[in-house]
């Protein structure tokens, strides 16, 4: 595992959220033995007029310099690591002309990396591991112009053009040829950043078990009780919304609650209309366990779409974590939950193994989950990660040193 080192992450979240964000639960363990600094996601000076209209204005003056940019923070891991919050750029997505909409990419990448060359000056940076999480332009603009012993790109989910920009699918092709290595979220996204990057390493997404821990069942519910099936995160274009009026359509003593941000209002339209199903808001990463251990299954009901492939599921160790049923489609090749999880290639499957995880669930069933889960805990995954690193970093600094990796 890597330590000692100055690791600089430029990221495509910020650090606060509702969701868990693979992110910053690595980044956050990587801080107990390395000198961590998280970069924000760019905001634009759209999203700085709404900083101060959501009153977080705190923020809004160390975007424009009147209050410091780069500070101390402790993560929920207890550690301490370093928070920077980088100028607002120009809000550029909308221009269509693809020479204007360059100009001021240029503009905006240029100000980044002087800022970020300005900030390594003062701390007295000089030889940083440089990991750009999901951010390929960002990445791409400061590549070599840190004096980096390392370039990684951190890449935990695939582009398409519904949700990313053409310019940053562009980058990332061009970024992930040139890093020194790409780690990747799943072995689908790892086989196709292979054919750009013969250095590519998996690490998947994990869980904060200890979160968990106190929320696990121990038994199933009384099975004369009404049971409830619950799903958490995006609600979004990949939602498979047919299947799921299937589902509940065939099961109207089954509740069904779906928690997470509505960017697909066609869920709601179409799942509304059942008296058995609600919808709510995103809760704070502290809520989630305590939401969970009211459900008698999670759900995963993902379309087949390409875009889909790519995906490890977070949520998915996070139901197994308090041993709860778990359903899925199989939107990707995830054989490794084949012993806990039930995937379904239709969606009468699905109904068949959502009804059978209910009818016959089990005290041993749910041990067996708690127990896969606790195995994929985030400490694991950092562990991994950081492994990685100081792989790289030996075979560049090291050409004596010999892997079998």
């Amino acid at each position: 595992m890597i330590k000692g080192k100055d690791i600089i992450c430029i990221s495509y979240t910020t650090w606060e959220g509702e969701f868990t964000k693979s992110t910053v639960q690595i980044l956050s363990l990587l801080a107990k033995n390395n000198n961590v600094i998280f970069v924000e996601y760019p905001r634009t000076l759209k999203d700085l007029i709404k900083l101060f209209l959501e009153d977080k204005k705190n923020l809004g003056y160390r975007m424009l310099g009147f209050k410091k940019r780069l500070i101390k923070i402790k993560s929920t891991r207890n550690t301490d690591l370093k928070h920077l919050v980088m100028p607002p750029t120009l809000p550029i997505n909308f221009i269509k002309n693809k020479h204007i909409y360059n100009f001021f990419s240029k503009i905006n990448t240029h100000m980044f990396a002087e800022t970020l060359e300005s900030i390594c000056w003062k701390e007295q940076i000089c030889e940083p591991i440089i990991i750009s999480a999901y951010n390929p332009t960002y990445g791409l603009a400061t590549l070599g112009k840190l004096n980096e012993v390392l370039n990684i790109y951190y890449c935990y989910d695939g582009m398409d053009l519904k949700r990313n920009h053409w310019n940053t699918i562009k980058d990332e092709k061009k970024y992930s040829k040139k890093v020194d290595a790409v780690i990747a979220s799943s072995d689908y996204l790892k086989e196709e950043k292979q054919k750009i990057n013969k250095h590519c390493f998996a690490v998947k997404n994990g869980v904060n078990f200890e979160m968990f821990e106190n929320h696990c069942k121990i038994k199933p519910s009384n099975q004369n009780m009404p049971k409830k099936i619950g799903y958490i995160g995006c609600l979004d274009y990949r939602f498979d919304i047919e299947l799921m009026d299937y589902v509940i359509q065939s099961m109207p003593e089954t509740n069904f609650e779906f928690t997470g941000y509505l960017s697909n209002t066609q869920i709601a339209t179409s799942l509304s209309k059942y008296s058995n199903v609600r919808f709510f808001k995103s809760v704070k990463q502290q809520e989630v366990p305590k939401l969970l251990a009211g459900y008698d299954a999670g759900i995963i009901p993902y379309n087949n779409l390409e875009i889909n492939k790519g995906i490890y599921p977070l949520k998915a160790n996070e139901y197994l974590s308090l041993g709860l049923p778990v359903v899925m489609t199989d939107f990707a090749e995830l054989s490794e939950f084949d012993s806990v999880v039930r995937i379904s290639k239709n969606k009468e499957e699905f109904l068949k193994n959502l009804q059978s995880e209910l009818k016959y669930d089990s005290s041993i069933k749910i041990k067996n989950r708690i127990e896969f889960a606790k195995n994929n805990s985030w400490e694991k995954r950092a562990e991994s990660f950081g492994g990685i690193l100081e792989l790289i970093w030996k075979q560049k600094y090291r050409p004596n040193f010999i892997t079998n990796s």
